[in-house]
């Protein structure tokens, strides 16, 4: 009986009206029932706990989200003085993109593309992931479909298909290619994979962009090698270029056996050329020294197409290949 009074006593603290119920159930019961309200002091304070901690957490999320768009100001900011230096200064001469075709196997090819650019990273990433940049490459004829599965303010997820222009001896017309882009602006990459095999089985790669000092030599002898320590040394002065890369793996789900596997490996090779030819294009108007008198002088007129005819209105594929080929042989030449 004692140990009963003191159970009562215990249940009476927390709930006066637990005395007035006879217990029936034994002495297992009544001591459950004691450290009932305990279990539930202590679970309602770790639930307390936990929300409090859950709202620290969301707000701590607050100042990161006005971080990225901090951070995104300062990259507007910073472009603008980095525009306005090649505009001070605008001397750059393109060369000819570095084209590495391996042959894995089972695939068609493997490109692998490295040339410099005169613009800084952030404007040429801006260009790559325009989702209007079909007026700059020529080869995509059309957005068909697009749309943004994640957005992390300096990281998207996007989903992606194309009309991209195809041409095969006397044949000619478009193929859908289907992919998801990850696009990281922190590290100026674009990774793409392709979403749906059909006709190619594999069709991925990456872009990147990495900063590259134009005017390094303002620095001697000391030798930057941060971006901050660049443009320390240059006053704000010194132009950042880029070193554009690009990795791309084509593996088509039959691959025809020779010759044909060369002749379309030799198609690829200049498609991809083509592209890169006209972001070279762009960033040179981007500049401000592009224009139809210059580029038709820099580039050469390809035979049969009127000189007054500026070079983003040539829209046969062949001629546009051809006009390239021989903007390259110029280039060496100048170089030489």
């Amino acid at each position: 009986m004692g140990d009963m009074e003191v159970m009562t006593t215990g249940i009476d603290v927390q709930n006066n009206k637990s005395s007035e119920r006879p217990n029936n159930f034994g002495p297992a019961l009544p001591s459950f029932l004691v450290q009932l309200p305990e279990k539930l002091r202590k679970c309602l304070k770790s639930q307390f706990k936990r929300s409090t901690k859950a709202d620290d957490k969301a707000n701590s999320a607050i100042p990161i989200t006005g971080k990225d768009k901090t951070s995104s100001t300062a990259l507007e900011v910073n472009l603008e003085k980095q525009i306005q230096a090649w505009k001070e200064n605008p001397v750059w001469a393109d060369q000819s993109p570095d084209i590495k075709v391996s042959v894995p196997k089972g695939s068609l090819c493997n490109l692998s593309v490295k040339v410099d650019v005169g613009l800084p990273p952030d404007a040429v990433y801006d260009i790559v992931t325009d989702p209007d940049n079909k007026r700059v490459f020529k080869n995509i004829e059309e957005v068909l479909f697009r749309r943004v599965l994640v957005d992390e303010g300096l990281r998207q997820v996007v989903e992606l298909e194309q009309a991209a222009l195809w041409r095969f001896l006397w044949w000619s017309g478009t193929i859908s290619v289907h992919v998801l882009v990850d696009q990281n602006r922190e590290y100026h990459t674009m990774k793409f994979k392709q979403v749906k095999t059909g006709f190619m089985e594999k069709f991925e790669g990456c872009w990147k962009v990495e900063p590259l000092f134009v005017d390094e030599n303002l620095c001697h002898p000391f030798r930057p090698k941060t971006t901050a320590d660049y443009m320390s040394c240059t006053r704000g002065k010194g132009r950042m270029g880029s070193t554009v890369t690009l990795e791309q793996l084509i593996q088509p789900s039959l691959v025809p056996p020779p010759p044909i596997s060369w002749y379309l490996r030799g198609i690829t090779t200049r498609t991809t050329e083509m592209l890169i030819n006209d972001l070279l294009a762009e960033t040179s108007r981007i500049r401000g020294v592009f224009d139809t008198k210059s580029s038709n002088e820099d580039l050469g007129i390809y035979h049969g197409v009127s000189e007054g005819c500026e070079v983003d209105e040539i829209c046969d594929i062949k001629k546009r290949w051809a006009l390239h080929r021989r903007n390259a042989k110029q280039c060496r030449r100048r170089c030489l």
